[in-house]
């Protein structure tokens, strides 16, 4: 049956839905209609085309990781909000695979609106290594290298590509904490006077 009260807000919700089943690029319009209980046409009311649907998931997409890391990141700074963020992320990578595709997706320069959202969830990033000490050029060197190491490393797990006994989050554990003594290696070379923190330690 035709779902009642179907609107852009619906249609992006079943389709990010959808997103994390099949796959980002999996998703079709067809696909879609059959979820939500409609003609592929009528889809056409809500979305223009299947590039503004994938749009509106990378754009959702970008708000819920940006709220579920401000909430990670809460009363936390330096190595504890690196940790909390790089684990929260993870998290949500893996729970929701077509909608983490959508969301790394490079917003077109001329969308003002995905621009600003994603420098908002970015600059949660910025606020967590601030603690550091880092100068700004060190500083978006560290964020580069905190989403790389979420992206390929989520992007490994998800595919199954961890196949060693030892368990992922351990790992993963272990690579944040180099990245975190590395960032405070750097601070003591370039910035405040600190020591390299072993793992496990608070800031």
């Amino acid at each position: 049956m035709p779902r009642a009260g179907l609107d852009r807000a619906t249609v992006i919700a079943a389709a990010s839905e959808l997103a994390d089943e099949v796959g980002f690029a999996g998703l079709t319009m067809g696909l879609l209609a059959e979820r939500v209980g409609v003609r592929t046409p009528s889809l056409y009311k809500h979305v223009d085309s299947l590039d503004a649907l994938q749009r509106g998931i990378g754009l959702q997409a970008v708000r819920d990781i940006g709220a579920i890391l401000t909430r990670a990141a809460v009363g936390r700074s330096g190595p504890d909000a690196v940790r909390a963020i790089a684990e929260t992320y993870r998290k949500w990578a893996l729970d929701h695979p077509g909608r983490y595709a959508a969301s790394v997706r490079a917003p077109r320069p001329e969308d003002e609106e995905y621009q600003a959202v994603a420098y908002e969830s970015v600059q949660i990033l910025f606020d967590a290594v601030a603690g550091f000490g880092l100068t700004d050029e060190r500083a978006i060197d560290a964020v580069r290298a905190l989403r790389t190491v979420i992206h390929g490393f989520a992007g490994l797990e998800s595919a199954d590509a961890f196949q060693m006994e030892r368990d992922p989050a351990d790992s993963y554990r272990f690579v944040i904490d180099m990245l975190i003594n590395g960032m405070r290696a750097e601070a003591a070379i370039s910035g405040p006077d600190t020591a390299p923190l072993h793992a496990g330690e608070g800031p």
